[in-house]
């Protein structure tokens, strides 16, 4: 896995969260920079959010939650997915159900909640805009299309591993790349077999102390490959370090993940949010 990439990818999540996800806005045309690539957005990705028991009002409501954009200059496309708030009440719920894969025969079984999220992934911010599916082969993007990568945190990570495998299976877009970070597992040990076959460039990082990845459990549900580990304790040299602060927010967040990333890369460390400081 290239960490520098790793790292690009995860702040174009991160310019994901910085939009409010009740900003239905079509961010087109906004200029970004992650790493050392200057991109440019062509269009928001809407969604529902991800019902919970504790709040299941939450799946009727529409939010934007990534973007498609392209590197300039080149042909490099980036779908770029954030997590959502609700992903604390979704463990609290511990409901995790399987549904079949809705765009593979014989793909397996996903988790439901995950999975009525991804059916609702648009283009558009009205009912009936296109899927991300349908819509990537007509998108204005500035250059033709080289290459096209998929990242997401948390909740993100987990669609972008069923839009990955959707792509791979069902359009022209045959070899995608994906990078999530701090991922749930999202199907049956069928799906995964699927997928481990079908999407042969995808790297799954996950923070070692964070719960996000740990759930559903095993053996209902499986981790898609290849795993990539982060450690928030330092053991060499001695004595051990703590990196990042104990608590479940400071574990998956994000800009935690890029913390951990940049301390194993060993370029310049990237800031870690300040509650976060052990």
């Amino acid at each position: 896995m290239d960490l520098n990439k790793a790292i690009e990818f995860a702040q174009l999540v991160n310019a994901a969260y910085a939009i409010p996800p009740d900003n239905l806005a079509n961010s087109a045309g906004k200029a970004l920079i992650a790493g050392h690539t200057a991109y440019t957005v062509v269009t928001t990705i809407y969604a529902n959010d991800l019902a919970t028991d504790m709040n299941p009002g939450r799946g009727n409501h529409e939010v934007s939650i990534g973007f498609v954009c392209q590197a300039d200059g080149t042909g490099d496309v980036v779908i770029a997915i954030r997590g959502t708030e609700g992903i604390q009440e979704w463990i609290n719920d511990a409901h995790f159900l399987l549904v079949t894969c809705p765009f593979l025969a014989g793909a397996g079984h996903t988790e439901d909640g995950f999975t009525a999220m991804y059916n609702s992934l648009r283009t558009g911010d009205a009912a009936g805009s296109p899927t991300v599916v349908n819509a990537l082969a007509t998108l204005p993007f500035p250059q033709p299309v080289s290459s096209v990568t998929i990242c997401g945190h948390s909740l993100g990570g987990a669609l972008v591993t069923l839009l990955a495998l959707d792509l791979a299976a069902n359009t022209n877009f045959k070899n995608p790349t994906v990078y999530s970070y701090g991922s749930p597992r999202t199907g049956d040990p069928l799906f995964v077999s699927t997928y481990n076959q079908v999407v042969k460039n995808s790297f799954r990082i996950a923070n070692r102390l964070d719960l996000v990845p740990k759930l559903p459990l095993p053996p209902v549900y499986e981790h898609v490959l290849e795993h990539y580990e982060l450690n928030p304790i330092q053991l060499i040299p001695l004595p051990s370090k703590i990196l990042v602060k104990l608590t479940f927010s400071c574990e998956h967040s994000l800009d935690s993940y890029l913390y951990l990333l940049s301390v194993v890369s060993g370029g310049p460390l990237l800031p870690l949010d300040p509650t976060c400081k052990p």
